[in-house]
């Protein structure tokens, strides 16, 4: 009994994250929301009490899944900078293809009009790309003028700035492309040997699409 009702309220985050993705808070109702999941409004507020609790679920839900793609990508076994680069990767991924990424990222900029506390964004991305920096330092990658506190804070600028770009121009369906290019921007600035830049690009990439298959 309860592994269904998860299921279903997994399905109802999924359908409410995608109108919320395309039409906005202001603009999803909650008949919209049981219209697509196909549940009844009173199945709705069963699982939510009203429209802006369900988002905050949806909006957590969002950060929810980035601890488990942090630490996919941020264990031993890779260079400090080849794992920074594969976990940009698929955190692009995940805002592309996973609807609770998306409509969570949408609600969160809507966060004024929501009546509802929600999570703090990029402290968290901050403090793992600073732990990655250190690391490559340790691992003598990173270059000694870098500062692995502010370097960690203008990269998460720079690819959060990205998918907004990205976002409007193409509806992130160039992402890969516009992070690679980011890459190739940030490498050589970043790396002790700014020559490794294309090799650890190379190096990083192969593992983002297993991910993906």
């Amino acid at each position: 009994m309860q592994a269904r009702a998860g299921a279903t309220r997994r399905s109802l985050l999924e359908s409410a994250a995608c109108l919320f993705h395309e039409r906005g808070f202001a603009g999803t109702s909650i008949s919209d929301i049981g219209n697509a999941s196909g549940l009844t409004s009173g199945a709705i507020y069963f699982h939510f009490s009203n429209k802006d609790a369900l988002a905050r679920a949806i909006v957590e839900a969002h950060f929810d899944t980035w601890p488990v793609l942090i630490e996919r990508h941020t264990g031993a076994g890779a260079p400090a900078t080849v794992s920074l680069v594969r976990l940009s990767f698929a955190v692009a991924r995940a805002f592309r293809d996973d609807p609770l990424v998306r409509g969570g990222a949408r609600l969160w900029s809507e966060r004024y009009g929501i009546d509802a506390t929600l999570p703090a964004p990029f402290v968290g991305w901050i403090a793992a790309v600073r732990a990655l920096l250190e690391r490559a330092r340790e691992e003598g990658e990173l270059a000694d003028r870098i500062d692995p506190a502010g370097a960690a804070k203008s990269i998460i600028h720079a690819f959060f700035g990205l998918h907004t770009v990205s976002d409007a121009l193409s509806g992130r369906a160039e992402i890969e492309n516009d992070l690679a290019d980011l890459w190739r921007l940030l490498l050589p600035a970043l790396l002790a040997d700014p020559g490794a830049a294309e090799d650890t690009l190379r190096r990083a990439l192969p593992a983002v699409d297993e991910v993906r298959a």
